[in-house]
């Protein structure tokens, strides 16, 4: 059986790139992960890690929410939400100056948050001990064949939507053509209609992860749909189902052929606060 190496490989930072290559005895497979950046810093670090600085971060949360009557919390949530204001009114004058305020403010009070400067000391730590190992390690450049590189080619597709953390997002009023949805975003609304888009006689995927604001979805009545939602603070309507009272709880519905009929939408939303409404047109 072929053995496996792992190599770290300054060649391409930020890039993880899997390759077939001769060994020295033989032919072994090589896996070259980048160093020297901070996506790559946490993907070496084991999970039980990940888990433990998470798990401290959020008890630094709840002590400073118990011990000093919120910290800085309260003040970066009026901040957000008066910088959310003042985005929404941007095109006016008093708009942008609410706006820049009030980000300032966001950005000193989460700052000052015992969390926050916790994972900032994290960051920090974690990268000075990633640069001293990237310099004492040992590079070694494979020499790898030409007839065992993938040279597949891929195509990248312009996406229905940006992520934005300040903004309302809606389909165009006019066709447009399907490509599946996943986005996330802090504040606005998501309205999304599938009447004005062909969607291919296969499952197409919906998904949105939101903080604050609402979620509406329009299907067309030949289109059958499965909904998966989550909510911490909301209501749902969903087709003459309701749920006023949506408070930590997870729905799942689907359409009676959905199992068994084309086409079909598999729509998975997550919000923190906010309703969704999805509905026939």
């Amino acid at each position: 059986m072929r053995k496996k190496k792992r190599i770290n490989c300054n060649a391409q930072n930020y890039l993880k790139m899997v390759y077939s290559c001769h060994g020295p005895k033989g032919l072994g497979l090589y896996e070259f992960t980048s160093i020297g950046g901070i996506p790559a810093m946490f993907k070496k670090l084991k999970t039980d890690t990940l888990n433990w600085i998470v798990i401290i971060g959020v008890i630094l949360l709840i002590f400073e929410i118990i011990f000093h009557f919120g910290g800085a919390i309260i003040p970066a949530l009026f901040s957000a939400l008066f910088a959310y204001i003042g985005w929404k009114n941007f095109q006016h004058l008093w708009g942008k100056v609410l706006f820049w305020i009030f980000l300032v403010f966001f950005v000193f009070s989460i700052l000052n948050l015992w969390a926050v400067r916790f994972l900032i000391v994290v960051v920090i730590v974690l990268w000075l001990k990633d640069y001293y190992e990237s310099k004492n390690s040992k590079h070694l450049e494979p020499n790898l064949p030409h007839n065992v590189i993938n040279d597949e080619k891929v195509i990248k597709v312009k996406p229905l939507f940006e992520n934005t953390f300040f903004d309302d997002l809606q389909t165009e009023d006019t066709a447009y053509q399907w490509r599946d949805v996943n986005i996330h975003g802090a504040f606005g609304d998501r309205v999304i209609d599938l009447s004005n888009t062909v969607i291919p006689n296969e499952t197409a995927v919906i998904s949105i992860r939101h903080l604050v604001g609402n979620i509406e979805i329009y299907v067309p009545y030949e289109v059958e749909v499965s909904i998966h939602h989550s909510s911490v603070f909301g209501r749902a309507y969903i087709f003459d189902e309701k749920d006023t009272n949506l408070i930590n709880k997870s729905l799942l519905y689907q359409t009676e052929n959905y199992d068994t009929t084309y086409p079909r939408v598999k729509i998975i939303t997550s919000l923190f606060s906010g309703d969704i409404e999805v509905k026939r047109i």
